[in-house]
């Protein structure tokens, strides 16, 4: 059987040695039915606690954090009025001080024994944490076994980013409450943190001894203090060979190539992994992270060429995705990466039903109008509405094979000619490759390949992208927005001299 940690372990193992300090204040008993009086002296007796909850603050890695974190043990987690006026109180301090929240909550939902008044408390609990976010404090949130009811409709699924206990049992009606209603079991395998996973709704299923460290890693990026990080010192860009378009398309598509998680690899550090939509979906064909290229912390969103292929194109949900973590840039602040490496969008009848093209709008929409930094890069393929959908951006770097297109050049000469043996030319007519982008205005510099040693462009390409974002930080939000609105007016003219900075 499962050992499942308590409160007290729960901070042993996550917080520094000696580093937590209760915030907790005695709670006042309000209670006036005499049974419900005997059952919280009971529970206070059982689990040494004086509420289902308790909060504080520690350090992680000696970063200061506070905390809100369920116990069972008290009355099955469950949230009373007090809890509430606990967890609120708690989330009101942390925003004041300006620390990152990390809740671990653990509970059958609502106290029962308070009915309705205690459910509602959800409503308050839920406002506190919305000024939390507000603030642009981060949220962690640790689901436990159980978590269920109120609170994983509340605060429990709040989170900028939210894990799971290994087999924890989540879901919103409880399995012996579902039976009761309805006289029969829920279906199996459904309310498990694994499930959840694997539907976009929670980030990752990770034991507690894996949580100092995610966190860790999380903070670096999204507490990363963007107003002292000195500029990056400039980089030169060698002139790239004028090498036939049709070249690019063909090394582009090489198996071996280097996508997204090559270049988080060998070019980022402190990279933690997102998953879905937080709504019931997931794409594997959009990578979501979060990470740092050099002291430049961000949201990535990467097209990943070793799942994006013609037999596993980019789906709406993907762009749903990718659209989450456009939400997450703007709430924190952070800057946005986005990369590009696609060979479509998915022509399908599920993704026509999916609302494809609409999700591909809303994408625009939200790129062209984010008040944070955008970085676009172009790393390989860049095929019609799926590669546009990610171009907007302050700033749009491309590596040196990399090509946008709006389709195939196959698919292209097959319209005009009715085959496809004439996609070499029209790849060089419609002015596809790096080099044609760059003088049309649509690409801002290109970073030289070597093909030889793509450990050694990966380095490079991230030191580009960590001079372009030190350089997009300093500058106002409403003259970032104003230029990035200009810069796709009046394309196909060559940039005048000295207008690239």
């Amino acid at each position: 059987m499962t050992t499942r940690p308590n409160s007290a372990e729960l901070i042993e193992q996550v917080l520094d040695p000696g580093s937590w300090m209760s915030w907790d204040r005695p709670i006042t008993d309000r209670a006036s039915d005499e049974r419900y009086r005997a059952a919280l002296a009971r529970a206070r007796e059982v689990s040494g606690l004086d509420e289902a909850v308790i909060t504080g603050e520690g350090t992680v890695r000696g970063r200061r954090v506070a905390a809100v974190i369920g116990d069972f043990r008290f009355m099955a987690g469950s949230i009373g009025v007090a809890t509430a006026e606990r967890i609120v109180e708690a989330v009101h301090r942390a925003t004041r001080e300006g620390l990152p929240l990390l809740a671990a909550p653990v509970s059958g939902g609502t106290r029962m024994q308070e009915g309705t008044v205690a459910f509602v408390q959800m409503i308050t609990i839920t406002d506190a944490i919305a000024a939390h976010r507000a603030a642009r404090l981060p949220y962690l949130v640790y689901l436990r076994h159980p978590t269920t009811g109120g609170v994983f409709a509340s605060w429990g699924s709040l989170g900028h980013i939210t894990v799971a206990e290994p087999g924890a049992l989540i879901g919103f009606l409880g399995p012996r409450v579902y039976q009761a209603i309805y006289g029969k079991e829920f279906p199996p395998g459904v309310q498990t943190a694994e499930n959840l996973y694997e539907h976009g709704l929670i980030d990752a299923v990770l034991p507690v001894s894996q949580l100092a460290e995610i966190a860790d890693r999380a903070l670096n990026v999204l507490c990363a203090p963007t107003h002292t990080i000195p500029p990056s010192p400039h980089l030169a860009d060698a002139e790239p060979p004028d090498i036939p378009a049709w070249d690019s398309v063909r090394l582009s598509r090489q198996a071996e190539r280097p996508g997204v998680r090559a270049l988080l690899r060998h070019g980022a550090t402190d990279v933690v992994r997102l998953s879905g939509t937080q709504e019931g979906e997931t794409d594997g064909t959009l990578l979501l992270a979060l990470a740092r290229f050099g002291d430049a912390p961000c949201v990535v969103l990467g097209q990943d060429r070793s799942r994006g292929r013609k037999d596993d194109p980019l789906g709406p949900g993907g762009l749903r995705a990718a659209r989450r973590g456009m939400r997450l840039a703007q709430e924190l602040g952070l800057p946005l990466v986005t990369i590009i490496d696609t060979v479509g969008a998915a022509l399908t009848k599920d993704a026509e039903e999916g609302g494809l093209a609409g999700e591909i709008a809303r994408s625009l929409y939200d790129l062209v109008t984010l008040e944070s930094p955008t970085l676009c890069v172009l790393l390989g393929e860049g095929t019609g509405g799926g590669a546009l959908a990610l171009l907007p951006a302050d700033r749009i770097v491309a590596a040196q094979h990399a090509w946008l297109s709006p389709l195939p050049p196959e698919g292209a000469s097959a319209i005009l000619h009715r085959t496809t043996d004439h996609a070499p030319e029209l790849a060089a007519a419609q002015g596809i490759r790096s080099l044609d982008l760059y003088r049309n205005g649509i690409v801002d510099r290109i970073v030289a390949e070597s093909p030889e040693h793509p450990e050694e462009f990966l380095r490079r390409l991230g030191k580009v992208i960590t001079a372009e974002l030190l350089g997009l930080i300093p500058i106002p939000a409403p003259v970032r927005l104003a230029e990035r609105r200009r810069r796709f007016r009046g394309l196909g003219r060559t940039h005048p001299a000295g207008s690239r900075r």
